[in-house]
């Protein structure tokens, strides 16, 4: 070992710059910051769509639609589904806490069954809507509907 191959310790020196402190460092003075404007001044945060002035684009555009504030969103789920998870696991009923460990939903979503595919298992099925198609297939079969 000798001077030449000396090597600070794993993870003793920092790489960031040390900025304000002092003129002798050459970071000092407005630290990095300019001269004046609101860039150079404590507390200054940039607005989100801030474009210098310039009116933002979301002002710029016309707005156009309509949001329905009462609209429920259901996670649509057919029954070739349920009749492929009936088939795999062995159920004769499927509720939310199935239809979850299976991985279609997660514990907050409101599920909806529709009416695409074909069942051949008498199921007892619980959801929190069901649409007539879907309805009528399961109750064909003799199975029930449970709406939550």
């Amino acid at each position: 070992m000798n001077l030449s191959n000396l090597k600070p310790a794993e993870g003793s020196t920092k790489t960031r710059k040390r900025i304000g402190r002092g003129p002798g460092s050459g970071l000092g003075g407005t630290s990095t910051r300019g001269h004046k404007g609101a860039k150079s001044r404590s507390g200054y945060s940039k607005k989100i769509g801030f474009e210098g002035g310039q009116m933002p684009i979301q002002r710029r555009l016309p707005k156009f639609g309509f949001k329905n504030i009462n609209r429920v969103e259901y996670k649509a789920i057919n029954i070739a589904m349920l009749q492929r998870l009936a088939e795999t696991q062995q159920l004769t009923k499927i509720g939310i806490d199935e239809l979850v460990n299976a991985g279609f939903i997660s514990k907050s979503q409101l599920v909806k069954i529709l009416g695409n595919g074909a069942l051949s298992a008498k199921l007892e099925v619980e959801a929190h809507a069901f649409s007539k198609s879907a309805e009528a297939a399961i109750q064909a079969l003799g199975g029930t509907v449970v709406k939550l």
